[in-house]
């Protein structure tokens, strides 16, 4: 079966994770045919040995960005250069389990889906040791309730129909927040969902990626995202206020808090 990795990569990532993203590709019971990587900007000349020593194993396409344009804009073009209609997303520091595209690739191709996502386990600096899991619906119309209070699908985990993400206009400008506004999109116009019960990705976490969930900033895009969820009929209105109530306060509290409160949502099961 045909499909394509979808990646992107900017000067700030670290070699050593881009390396384990690859090899954990490489590992796969099934590989992809192609992995397409976009170079969003000048990169570091770290990454640049990375990428030349998979280039040829893991068949890299090359796509180059002069500048950054951030990782919605830098997905969009990468799709452009796919050539098959199975997409899976991969972050450039997270790890796939070595069974994940052949269980994605088994949905997709049995069940009437088109965006196949599943579990992520959360690790800091050693994937053996799991801080959490992020659990998420199954089925089509848990997700679908899921979606209305919070992101229904694990980005990194997901596998898609190439078709379907560009009918739905790909992804928007909307920062943070481009894969949960994907989502209720392709919702909105009728496709369908489906999660795999099982944690298929190890996703780097850790206080870093906290930071980048917290203060001043993110709470402004956040807003934004859900100016545009109600000028889009994306999300009842009712919904959305109940999530700024919940969420938006919480953005402005300490880091230290914030991580507390943030292992405790994941523990919970959905």
């Amino acid at each position: 079966m045909n499909f394509s990795v979808l990646m992107s990569v900017y000067c700030k990532e670290n070699a050593l994770f881009l390396d384990e993203a690859l090899r954990s590709i490489y590992n796969q019971t099934v590989k992809p045919t192609e992995v397409v990587l976009v170079q969003d900007g000048p990169l570091s000349r770290e990454l640049y040995a990375v990428i030349k020593r998979w280039k040829s194993k893991l068949n890299i396409v090359d796509v180059l960005i002069k500048e950054n344009v951030g990782l919605g804009a830098a997905l969009n073009e990468g799709l452009k250069y796919c050539r098959y209609d199975f997409v899976a997303r991969m972050d450039t520091d997270d790890i796939a389990l070595e069974e994940r595209f052949e269980q994605q690739l088994s949905i997709l191709t049995s069940l009437n889906v088109d965006v196949c996502g599943s579990w992520i386990s959360e690790f800091d600096d050693d994937p053996s040791i799991i801080l959490s899991i992020r659990e998420v619906p199954e089925k089509h119309c848990d997700i679908v309730k899921f979606s209305k209070s919070k992101n229904p699908i694990n980005h990194p985990s997901v596998m898609f129909k190439k078709r379907v993400v560009e009918q739905s206009g790909g992804y928007q400008n909307v920062l943070y927040f481009e894969d949960y506004f994907l989502w209720l999109n392709l919702i909105k116009a009728g496709f369908v969902f489906y999660n795999i019960p099982a944690a298929l990705v190890h996703m780097r976490a850790g206080f870093n990626q906290l930071s980048r969930r917290s203060g001043y900033l993110y709470f402004k895009r956040e807003l934004y995202f859900y100016k545009c969820c109600y000028k889009n009929k994306l999300l009842p209105a009712g919904h959305i206020l109940k999530s700024l109530a919940l969420r938006m306060p919480i953005r402005l509290l300490p880091k230290v808090i914030i991580a507390k409160i943030y292992t405790l949502i994941r523990n919970r099961k959905t």
